[in-house]
């Protein structure tokens, strides 16, 4: 019984390897293949996607809805954003915006910002630490579903509502825009444009095989059993919340740092990217794709985005209803995403034949042989 189990098991990492392959020879084909601006749509959705990995591990595997990626997107976003607009505007330097809006002095918990190691570890180190403080609070109260869902939702509607009102501070509705340089490079140098797409390509990737291995890993068979028995988990003596907090803190620091390579590729932050809205929309290529599937959420997330994209350049305005009807199919006949496409068909047909779901279609004696 071991040699099979070794000969799969090198299958399966042939597998891996051989996509892993496919998709840095796919990262390198792109820029060969679209134009600047094109290239500049995928290198924003691949950001997005950095979000959707995120929430495959924490919704996917660990049964958290998580509706409040927002606000660690917002966080990682506006952190960058405020290296950058110190940088532009030099040693002691005041940003544009502040003298429009403020009284033309930098406000003191801007200042650490303008290193730009400082700025780094904070993207990581801070999402992190507000994410692991609120799963504590909240998983070890055993709070979980629609609650667990409706209080991260409040949290980011609420940072969203205070970043929008902190005009002098972060642009308040505008928000922050017009950046020229990004850690010494020029934004508008189209080379540089094609760099920031190759980092957000390969962090990308980096983020997909850190949760491979975490799936794999005895915490992510700890984190499986939790979605599904939790009770009876913490019946053998462990901890249901510490499993929680693990993946909901590395959810929250994968958003972080989507969000922080979202400005200078993008060009700009502001409310409208970190509000309820957007954190729902983060879920919408989750779901398409296959929440429990590794690269389900990824390629759900490019799909979704591509396909908008697309549609409103097609049929301006009538373009929502394409995609509404794409998400009634996927929720109606797709339940786990395009992961379960083969079983969602077979279910339609079985459906549409009359006969019941599941059912074998030799009748009782070959659905006992089934069973047995």
């Amino acid at each position: 019984m071991n040699r099979p189990r070794g000969v799969m098991g090198q299958l399966k990492r042939s597998g891996w390897l051989v996509g892993l392959a496919v998709a840095v020879v796919a990262v390198f084909l792109a820029p060969q293949l679209l134009d600047a601006f094109r290239l500049g749509l995928l290198a924003k959705y691949l950001c997005i996607a950095m979000v959707a990995v995120g929430i495959g591990l924490a919704w996917g595997q660990g049964g958290m809805l998580v509706l409040g990626q927002g606000l660690f997107f917002g966080l990682g976003g506006y952190m960058m954003a405020m290296h950058m607009k110190l940088d532009d505007a030099g040693p002691g330097g005041v940003p544009d915006f502040m003298n429009l809006y403020g009284n033309n002095m930098v406000p003191g918990w801007w200042e650490p910002f303008r290193s730009a190691g400082f700025t780094l570890a904070a993207i990581v180190l801070l999402p992190a630490m507000v994410a692991g403080l609120l799963g504590y609070a909240v998983f070890t109260r055993r709070v979980r579903g629609a609650y667990f869902a409706i209080l991260s939702q409040a949290l980011v509607a609420a940072f969203a509502t205070w970043v929008e009102s902190q005009q002098k501070t972060t642009g308040g509705f505008n928000g922050m825009t017009n950046f020229k340089g990004w850690f010494g490079f020029a934004l508008n140098d189209p080379v540089n444009k094609q760099m920031l797409y190759y980092i957000a390509a390969f962090v990308l990737i980096a983020m997909v095989l850190i949760v491979r291995w975490l799936m794999r890993s005895r915490f992510g068979e700890l984190l499986l059993a939790v979605r599904d028995q939790e009770n009876r988990v913490r019946f053998l003596g462990y901890d249901p919340a510490w499993s929680k907090v693990i993946a909901y803190v590395v959810a929250a620091v994968f958003a972080a740092i989507g969000g922080a390579l979202f400005v200078p590729i993008v060009g700009m932050i502001n409310p409208k990217n970190v509000g309820v809205t957007p954190s729902i929309l983060f879920l919408a290529g989750v779901v398409l794709g296959g929440r429990t599937t590794l690269l389900g959420p990824v390629l759900g997330t490019i799909a979704v985005r591509w396909a908008e994209t697309g549609l409103s350049e097609a049929y301006p305005s009538i373009w929502q209803y394409f995609q509404g009807a794409l998400f009634v199919l996927v929720i109606a006949f797709l339940a786990q995403g395009a992961a379960s496409i083969g079983p969602g068909f077979k279910a339609l047909w079985q459906r549409l034949r009359g006969s019941p779901r599941g059912a074998p279609p030799g009748g009782p004696a070959q659905a006992a042989g089934a069973a047995a």
